[in-house]
């Protein structure tokens, strides 16, 4: 996986917590507790096995080619939107969803790379750092990832904790978000 885009994202919900937002965040991994080795060396000690339906929010980042080729975790990232957990991709973790088929006829959006890819597999690909389609979320590259943390604090806790985690982080939301309702 891609380091910002689980970091940023993570950072985010953390200082959303501590803002007093009811946000508590895992990093799990689809198999079993264990370590990871992110896009640029950098290891990960993830303590959680993923359960599909253990979360209100589950992000997926990008870096992580190897989930598309799994069937598990394709069937359990339906699994979980089915559930009732909101579903976002951060970067080309958007492409996991598209192969899990969450992102067919759907306004989406990933990193500018791979929006092409993203549009002949089927999603309705808009030009936006951050698109929020209700139970599926997607933001373009690697930095967008902030953006989609701090617009899910906003649309789940309100802007007040939005705008004191942006204060602390020393950090703006880039862009519009490109709502579907």
């Amino acid at each position: 996986m891609e380091e910002q885009d689980f970091i940023g994202p993570r950072d985010v919900l953390g200082h959303a917590e501590r803002a007093g937002a009811k946000a508590q965040t895992t990093l799990v991994r689809p198999s079993a507790p264990g370590e990871v080795t992110c896009f640029f060396g950098t290891r990960v000690t993830v303590p959680t096995a993923w359960e599909p339906a253990d979360a209100d929010l589950l992000i997926v980042p990008g870096g992580g080619d190897q989930l598309i080729k799994s069937p598990d975790v394709l069937r359990n990232l339906v699994r979980a939107q089915q559930a009732g957990v909101i579903v976002a991709g951060v970067c080309t973790g958007v492409m996991v969803l598209s192969a899990a088929g969450l992102t067919a006829g759907r306004p989406c959006t990933t990193h500018h790379l791979a929006k092409a890819e993203l549009a002949a597999q089927g999603g309705t690909v808009i030009d936006a750092r951050v698109v929020d389609d209700g139970n599926l979320v997607t933001a373009g590259g690697v930095t967008s990832g902030i953006d989609l943390a701090l617009w899910m604090i906003t649309r789940e806790c309100g802007p007040s904790i939005a705008l004191s985690v942006e204060s602390i982080m020393e950090y703006e939301q880039r862009g519009v978000v490109w709502r579907s309702s």
